[in-house]
């Protein structure tokens, strides 16, 4: 079971929304920030932004900053590479790999104007000019949401984000190996100004053996900037209707909590 401190603050069920596919890339926020948020800063990238895409639909004049090292030209020669391999293997479902096929261009199409992408990493302390400083990537900003998914480096990035938290309308951030790592986000949560309103297990990346999920995907609101129950919530996680599968090929997990 999950401590107690990671089971969401009730939110009203109509300021909860899915921004982004019912599979993978999807995440719940809260309404009311996407009418006051100037931008979206994203560390962490890969090949899926349609988080991004979706959240221009309700707001289309937010910007749109994307960190991620990873995605460059090697990256992209082995993804065309993967993508055609599988498109002539699997005849059945040659129409969806047809549309993985030209993920680039999509990728091409969508960074440009006020939408960037920096092929850079995501650090506390800019060592080289491949790497970018959480705190250079913050300066100048405010009212945005961050979105955090670097595998792993997220725990390094904490402190620095609760100080710039005044910047923060939104932070959705995925932790990983939470069995390890668990006493940094119970720190990080109790001393953040940040409230948790939704939680959701990735289940990519499976469960240990009481069954709490190794990667976890949190919602945190700006508790100074908006307004926030003190009590906890009482829904069952995954929530109908909002949460989907990560794998659509296995089913949900179900998130229980220490009292």
């Amino acid at each position: 079971m999950l401590p107690k401190i990671f089971k969401p603050f009730k939110s009203k069920n109509h300021n909860l929304i899915r921004i982004g596919p019912n599979s993978d890339g999807g995440y719940v926020i809260d309404k009311r920030v996407i009418s006051t948020t100037n931008t979206i800063i994203t560390c962490g990238l890969s090949d899926d932004w349609e988080f991004e895409k979706s959240f221009l639909k309700e707001n289309k004049n937010c910007k749109i900053i994307a960190y991620d090292h990873t995605v460059n030209r090697q990256f992209w020669k082995k993804r065309f590479q993967k993508d055609l391999l599988n498109f002539f293997l699997l005849k059945k479902l040659r129409f969806h790999k047809i549309i993985k096929i030209f993920k680039y261009i999509d990728y091409k199409f969508f960074f440009r104007n006020e939408k960037i992408h920096y092929k850079k990493k995501v650090v506390l302390n800019k060592r080289n000019k491949n790497e970018a400083s959480i705190k250079d990537i913050l300066l100048k900003q405010n009212n945005i949401i961050l979105k955090v998914d670097i595998e792993g480096g997220e725990y390094s990035l904490l402190k620095r984000i609760n100080k710039e938290s005044h910047k923060i309308n939104l932070l959705i951030i995925e932790f990983h190996n939470i069995g390890k790592n668990l006493n940094n986000i119970i720190k990080f949560l109790i001393n953040s100004k940040f409230k948790i309103i939704h939680i959701h297990g990735n289940n990519y990346a499976g469960t240990n053996i009481i069954g709490d999920p190794h990667v976890i995907e949190l919602t945190l609101i700006n508790s100074t900037k908006f307004k926030t129950d003190k009590k906890k919530s009482n829904k069952k996680y995954p929530i109908l209707g909002l949460d989907f599968s990560n794998n659509k090929r296995k089913p949900d997990f179900s998130l229980n909590f220490n009292d």
